[in-house]
């Protein structure tokens, strides 16, 4: 599956843009506020020819990574994790392209409602998978400490699997109130547990290195 599923993918927003890009009219929004109002608008090639050409290059972008990473050796350790996180944010960039057509479109999807549980989803599942995660430059959390010290990065990615799980939890419930309160409690509550999740690592370190 690893190895054509992400060939689906393009495939899947490729298509998608086909279909819709005849039916588009020749300016199209590009961009939506927080209460899913258009803000900016642009030619109808960018929301359809963009994000397909981008998803190719981010598969490529997350392929070759490895190759560059210093401890690559690592890779083999955790390769079908890794894997599955390459395939979970191309699915994440997919969906929210088909979204975003449907939006363009005028369709009544709430996809401003829609897309933070989305979102939610993936940071949920990017959670349960975190603590399989072996020590690498490109995937994790990779602060001075856990590069550091093997034991450092496998207690941070413990604990960092669950405040993951979180930020998805709350994502995919902040979907169901007013756009505006939603965005904001995410923001705030989410760049709070990554702040304390960087400062865990840290006390972790001392921990570790006292021994």
């Amino acid at each position: 599956m690893r190895k054509w599923y992400p060939v689906l993918l393009v495939a899947i927003a490729t298509i998608a843009s086909i279909v819709v890009y005849p039916r588009l009219p020749d300016r199209v929004p590009t961009h939506f506020d927080i209460r899913g109002n258009p803000n900016a608008y642009g030619p109808r090639w960018v929301p359809t020819v963009i994000v397909p050409v981008m998803i190719l290059a981010l598969w490529g972008l997350l392929r070759g990574l490895p190759k560059i990473d210093p401890r690559r050796a690592n890779y083999a350790k955790m390769q079908d994790t890794y894997d599955l996180v390459v395939n979970l944010i191309l699915t994440m960039v997919t969906t929210l392209h088909l979204l975003l057509l449907a939006g363009t479109m005028g369709s009544r999807v709430p996809f401003i409602r829609l897309m933070p549980a989305v979102v939610g989803v993936f940071f949920v599942a990017i959670g349960n998978l975190l603590p399989r995660a072996k020590p690498n430059w490109w995937f994790g959390i990779r602060t001075p400490w856990t590069l550091s010290n093997d034991r450092v990065w496998e207690r941070t990615h413990r604990v960092g699997g669950y405040v993951m799980t979180l930020i998805g939890v709350l994502a995919i419930v902040s979907s169901f109130f007013a756009a505006e309160v939603a965005f904001v409690t995410f923001i705030v509550v989410a760049g709070a547990m990554s702040l304390g999740l960087i400062a865990y690592s840290y006390f972790v370190w001392k921990h570790e290195t006292a021994k």
